[in-house]
């Protein structure tokens, strides 16, 4: 070993402990937003666009009317709905008209049928088949009618859907139809999409490596680009459970509320996600880990002498750095280590 290294070891073989220590940071993670809800609204019956009272950007509240439909033909059969109930209710009054006619009948004939031989037996059982007949009657004719008043239901509730009202709360994002557009089934356009903005979900991509992060309920920090002065946050509420094999990412959904609108579903905020470890992990100072090109280490002591320990890096706490390796807590490295300071050769001073 040339003087120079000697001096270069020398100086370097102050000796730190190896510490043991419960690591827990944040790694940038970038997000999503997309509304809590969002529904394009259709037309559920055909008809023409007769008004449209919102545009994009409006806000609405749940129950609003948005737009109108006519449908003229509608309102006919609605009106021949109501006739055939008119008809049927007469046609139920005529049989409970019958009905106590034959009732009155076969009662006169039950009392006079007190009286041997007055009545023939005969004639009382076909009074009587009468009244069972006409009671059948007025059945069939109460079903009749309502049979026509529930057509009239479904017809006026038919009528209603020429209103287009609002879903929930939220905001009119886009509008796709304008007056005189013939709208339905059939056609299946878009008329409107309503988002709700009040409430959004930041939607989190995790790297399968972070997932141990993952806490129900836990709050959890993000700017966007559009305000990076301010730091919002969100909560853990919905783990999706399963990667995505392209990504090797599991998706986290946090629950958001935007109290003052100054955020958008579409944007890209960066969270900054929670990692914690299992178990501890091991630190050493930075500067005791050496990198060359065959091998990263740590130059441990033992019995005096210098020990060549290989070590894989992981995350940084201060001026300590987490490694991964043939170490344990409490283990002695050399604080500012070269390679320079051979493997085997005696700790100067030790």
């Amino acid at each position: 070993m040339t003087s120079l290294a000697i001096s270069a070891f020398a100086q370097t073989a102050d000796l730190a402990p190896v510490v043991s220590k419960l690591l827990s940071r944040t790694a940038d993670v970038p997000g999503e937003f997309q509304p809590f809800l969002v529904v394009s609204l259709h037309a559920r019956v055909t008809g023409y666009v007769e008004k449209v009272l919102v545009d994009r950007g409006s806000v609405v509240k749940q129950g609003q009317l948005l737009a109108e439909l006519s449908a003229p033909e509608m309102a006919a059969r609605i009106a021949e709905a109501e006739s055939r109930v008119h008809a049927a209710e007469s046609d139920r009054l005529q049989a409970e008209a019958q009905l106590a006619a034959a009732q009155s009948t076969w009662d006169k004939l039950k009392k006079a049928a007190e009286t041997p031989g007055v009545i023939a037996g005969n004639e009382l059982t076909l009074a009587e088949k009468q009244v069972d007949a006409a009671r059948a009657l007025v059945s069939s004719r109460r079903q009749a009618v309502s049979a026509a008043e529930a057509a009239v239901h479904a017809q006026k509730l038919m009528e209603e859907y020429l209103q287009i009202t609002a879903p929930f709360d939220g905001v009119v994002t886009d509008r796709l139809v304008h007056p005189g557009a013939l709208v339905g089934p059939g056609a299946d356009p878009v008329l409107l999409v309503i988002q709700q903005v009040s409430h959004l979900r930041l939607i989190v991509a995790v790297p399968e490596q972070d997932i141990g992060g993952i806490v129900a309920g836990a709050k959890v920090e993000f700017k966007v680009p559009a305000f990076p002065e301010r730091t919002y946050a969100g909560a853990v509420a919905r783990v999706a459970h399963a990667l995505d094999l392209k990504t090797r990412t599991m998706p986290v959904e946090l629950d958001v509320l935007n109290r003052d609108g100054s955020l958008s579903p579409g944007m890209y905020p960066s969270v900054k996600w929670p990692i914690r470890r299992a178990r501890p992990s091991l630190l050493v100072p930075k500067t005791s880990v050496v990198t060359t090109a065959e091998r990263t280490f740590v130059v441990r002591g033992r019995n005096g002498k210098a020990e060549w320990v290989d070590v894989k890096k992981g995350a940084a706490d201060g001026d300590l750095i987490e490694v991964m390796g043939n170490l344990e807590a409490g283990d002695k490295v050399v604080r500012r280590a070269t390679d320079e300071m051979r493997d085997g050769a005696p700790l100067p001073g030790k």
